[in-house]
């Protein structure tokens, strides 16, 4: 029996519904692998403010769980990927993708709109630039309010008639069973999600190998196939440019000429200006074993393509309460 078999391994989250209910699921998949876990809350300085992610810091939903790990007071860390800086930290290894749920976004709007049903001036709230920058560059004119919160303080923003709509990931609601109040899943052509929405990565101290072993069990190698792609092209894209960027990828089956059917890997994605003012995409299709690269060959398209001058567009000036990022 090796060390982790005697052990209780302390998996650890975020307090949110959200983060605990995917912390479960990796809770449940070491014990049927035949371990013994708990869950262990863990306080990051995001739960303790109210301010825009962009204020308080891309990272600090994530900081406090790796402090912990690095500490000794967790095992196991449940991130939502996206959360995630796309430069790796030695002192750790993700081993464990488990399958993405529906990456999409997801419209929650007063008398079961759809996006394209919004009228000019309807009050949408979301804080994230790349979904600010998309629904600009639909030309609806839409009015983009500031939201934070859970899912159910942002949802309940329509229920309350404070705001007409939001926008939110799919898959938290999914995970949390709130998918009744979604009125429209919004299709990539409209609204490309974020690099690895979705997907969680399940990381443990470069060190645990046998613990690392045991999460792997949880692996899924088209989530993980599909998430390094994007992630590739997302930290190409780092290098040079800033600018909002959705993207998504997926497993497809081909057909060579032989008529054998094989995977490949199919990923689209788009750099916005934040003003709504232009949008490049791009896509790609490649083998799945080359996953990172095929997102990074992307990224170069894109920013051949011109992503770089996205750089320059700022935000428009407050004008019927748009939101500033």
């Amino acid at each position: 029996m090796s060390e982790t078999d005697k052990r209780v391994v302390r998996v650890g989250t975020r307090g949110s519904l959200l983060a605990t209910t995917q912390a479960e699921t990796v809770r449940q998949g070491l014990i049927a692998a035949g371990l013994d876990a708990e869950l262990v809350i863990v306080k990051t300085a995001g739960d303790l403010s109210a301010a825009p992610v962009q204020q308080i810091g891309v990272g600090v939903f994530t900081a406090a769980l790796r402090e912990a790990l690095t500490d000794g007071k967790v095992d196991v860390a449940v991130h939502s990927y996206k959360d995630l800086p796309t430069a790796p930290d030695e002192r750790f290894v993700i081993a464990a993708i488990p399958p993405r749920e529906d990456p999409r976004d997801a419209l929650v709007a007063r008398d079961g709109l759809v996006l394209g049903e919004l009228p000019a001036g309807a009050t949408v709230g979301t804080s994230a630039p790349r979904r600010i920058a998309q629904l600009r560059a639909l030309g609806q004119g839409l009015d983009i309010r500031p939201l934070r919160g859970n899912l159910d303080t942002r949802i309940g923003k329509v229920a309350s008639g404070e705001l007409d709509a939001v926008v939110v990931a799919r898959a938290g609601l999914a995970r949390i069973g709130r998918l009744d109040v979604v009125t429209e899943s919004l299709d990539p052509v409209q609204l490309l999600p974020a690099p690895a929405q979705g997907a969680l990565a399940v990381e443990c101290r470069i060190g645990d190998t046998d613990l690392a072993d045991a999460i792997r069990t949880l692996d899924d190698a088209n989530s993980r196939a599909a998430v390094h792609a994007e992630r590739g092209l997302l930290a190409e894209l780092e290098a040079g440019c800033t600018a909002p960027i959705g993207a998504v990828a997926e497993v497809v089956e081909s057909i060579d000429e032989d008529g054998r059917v094989f995977d490949e890997l199919s990923v689209r994605a788009c750099v916005a200006a934040i003003d709504g003012s232009d949008t490049i995409r791009a896509s790609i299709v490649g083998p799945t074993d080359n996953a990172e690269e095929l997102g990074r060959d992307l990224a170069r398209e894109l920013l051949d393509l011109g992503a770089r001058d996205l750089v320059a567009v700022t935000e428009p000036a407050a004008t019927g309460g748009a939101t500033h990022v």
